[in-house]
């Protein structure tokens, strides 16, 4: 179930991204005061921005319906990874299965777009056709500076935890809380979001070792990896780590980034624990 979970996300994202690019048609948006406006598609294009969203959000009410149903029948206990926390929601209630089909691809979302992100402050001074794509997806905020690019995950989380912590509170989906404590909570969240950037460095950096000694083509996307690897490993390169013909540079970079996440995610469990459980429960954690 979770996998079938993932696979609809995917699924809602594409028809999110359709509904986006819509609007960035060239053609679409041509007039015949430019070159590409005495352009016109040879088949008219019938599908209009809003047949995406009202598919996106059929594609999240049927398959909450489905989750109802089939999710008792199977045991299934669907799970909202928020990193710091993990909320459940049982599958015997529509309201709670549609709630959780909303904020799962709410998530996936998220995450795209913090990705998003991470290639916009890395590739900030780039030129690169894929790179000008993600200045597109961001639209205007791509335009401004890191600072505000990199506390945008913290500000939306504190945004939206306070929007709907009192509807999960009173679903008894989480503890109720106070007002100053929901906001701690938002941004633990929001701090620990930025950890799901070490799969995507982990990936760009592992195609880029493997592209270094496998001739791939030149195909643009392995254009764009070479260069967003080569900014994340620019304060790396003064080190040793060439020997001969070998470059090991990529491997003590993705080795960097996955050690401190990992460090990270103990400090969360450690702050969790202390605000949560108090110094009882973390010495019950700590001995055998």
């Amino acid at each position: 179930m979770s996998l079938i979970d993932f696979i609809l996300n995917l699924a809602g994202l594409l028809l999110w991204l359709n509904w986006r690019s819509v609007r960035l048609d060239p053609l679409a948006r041509a007039t015949p005061a430019t070159l590409t406006g005495t352009l016109r598609r040879a088949v008219p294009n019938r599908l209009q921005r809003w047949h995406f969203l009202a598919a996106l959000a059929a594609l999240l009410l049927v398959r909450a319906l489905f989750y109802w149903k089939i999710g008792g029948a199977v045991n299934w206990t669907a799970r909202l990874n928020l990193g710091a926390t993990s909320i459940p929601f049982q599958s015997d209630f529509f309201r709670r299965m549609l709630l959780f089909s909303v904020l799962s691809f709410a998530l996936t979302l998220a995450i795209f777009y913090l990705w998003l992100l991470f290639f916009a402050v890395v590739n900030r001074n780039i030129n690169d056709p894929l790179q000008k794509l993600v200045r597109l997806m961001l639209g205007r905020a791509s335009r401004w500076p890191n600072w505000i690019l990199l506390s945008l995950p913290v500000a939306g989380a504190v945004l939206v935890w306070l929007l709907i912590s009192p509807l999960l509170a009173r679903m008894s989906l989480v503890p109720a809380a106070s007002f100053l404590h929901r906001i701690e909570q938002a941004v633990l969240l929001g701090l620990t979001a930025f950890l799901t950037w070490k799969y995507l460095i982990g990936a760009v950096l592992a195609l880029y070792l493997v592209n270094s000694y496998i001739y791939l083509g030149k195909h643009q996307f392995w254009n764009f990896i070479n260069l967003t690897s080569r900014q994340m490993l620019r304060p790396l390169r003064r080190l040793p780590l060439e020997i001969g013909k070998a470059d090991f540079t990529p491997v003590v970079g993705i080795t960097l980034v996955f050690l401190l996440a990992h460090f990270a995610e103990n400090g969360v469990e450690i702050f969790r624990v202390l605000k949560i459980d108090g110094l009882i429960g973390l010495y019950s954690r700590l001995t055998p």
